[in-house]
């Protein structure tokens, strides 16, 4: 079954900004939450069940831009190589129609090239999430650090209050210690994010392949409509189910990159990675590093949900009315 034409730059810009603020603000209690699970000061010190819309100013500002970048990245970068993909496979077929392939070769090749063809998409759907998520770590970084400093209770528990604190410090470190200050954690949320995308968008896009090819046996058995089906792809419906399923799952296998990347940014001065790592472990085990993986499995499950649905749903709104 073909696949349904990539987003346009204009359709996944939109798209990503309208997926990002709905379900920013949609979950931001249960991400308060589990912020608060994993601070080194504790879940009641650190606000317990209190304001838990501590920091939401700067997920406002940060959420429409930061998933905006990512889905122009993402799409951007899978079209370029699916291009690529289906270029090269009409030179292989072209050169084998010319006879250059030949003899038991030609068994041969198409065994290979199949196998390969069977990997191109996912690693292709990683290589286009990985960078996307670089891209739109530029945004989400700096919002994310004045968002769980709000929501740790530190600052008065505002964002305004934290932006203020960072750059108050310019005159003793001096811009490029406000940018470091800034991007802190950048290393951490990157190694979160790439090995989360890595695992999710190429789960959801197979899940979204099964449900095309499903619909498709479903229409030539006379039992298909019409809607997002006739244009070979899935309804917001789907995209929903099957985000969170690929969301809960990706979620609980980076739980531990998450706790790490929280203590980072959270610790009242830099530390590095390692040292962090090393401190936990020491102190405390293997049990923290899964701390705060019901909500943060249940956040992100019902994210998904709503993130790649409402993505979905504006790609459909937009093809059909452009």
């Amino acid at each position: 079954m073909a696949q349904p034409a990539n987003p346009p730059f204009t359709t996944a810009l939109l798209a990503g900004g309208v997926a990002g603020t709905t379900v920013d603000l949609s979950l931001f209690p249960l991400d308060t939450l589990k912020t608060r699970l994993q601070s080194r000061a504790g879940f009641f010190p650190s606000g317990g069940f209190r304001g838990v819309y501590r920091g939401v100013g700067s997920a406002v500002v940060g959420s429409a831009p930061g998933a905006a970048f990512f889905f122009c990245t993402y799409e951007g970068v899978k079209d370029v190589l699916s291009r690529a993909r289906r270029r090269r496979h009409d030179e292989d077929a072209a050169l084998a129609a010319l006879g250059i392939v030949g003899g038991s070769g030609v068994g041969v090749g198409v065994g290979i090239g199949t196998q390969k063809s069977a990997w191109a998409e996912p690693l292709e759907h990683m290589a286009a999430a990985s960078l996307g998520e670089v891209a739109a770590c530029a945004v989400r970084v700096p919002t994310e650090v004045i968002k769980q400093r709000a929501q740790a209770g530190q600052h008065g528990g505002s964002s305004a209050g934290a932006l203020r604190a960072i750059l108050g410090r310019y005159g003793a470190v001096g811009f490029a210690g406000v940018w470091r200050e800034l991007y802190r954690g950048w290393g951490i949320t990157v190694m979160r994010e790439v090995p989360f995308t890595v695992i999710q968008f190429p789960l959801w896009e197979a899940l979204k392949s099964w449900g095309r090819r499903r619909k498709q046996q479903g229409t030539r058995a006379g039992i298909g409509g019409g809607g997002p089906a006739a244009t070979g792809d899935v309804s917001a419906t789907e995209s929903a189910l099957y985000g969170s399923i690929s969301g809960a799952v990706a979620a609980g296998i980076t739980t531990p990159l998450d706790v790490l990347k929280t203590r980072v940014m959270l610790s009242r001065e830099r530390e590095s990675v390692l040292t962090v790592l090393r401190d936990l472990f020491a102190s405390h085990g293997v049990r923290p590093f899964f701390a705060g993986i019901g909500p943060r499995v249940m956040w992100i499950s019902a994210g998904g949900a709503i993130f790649l649905g409402s993505y979905q749903w504006t790609v459909n709104a937009l093809h059909s009315t452009l």
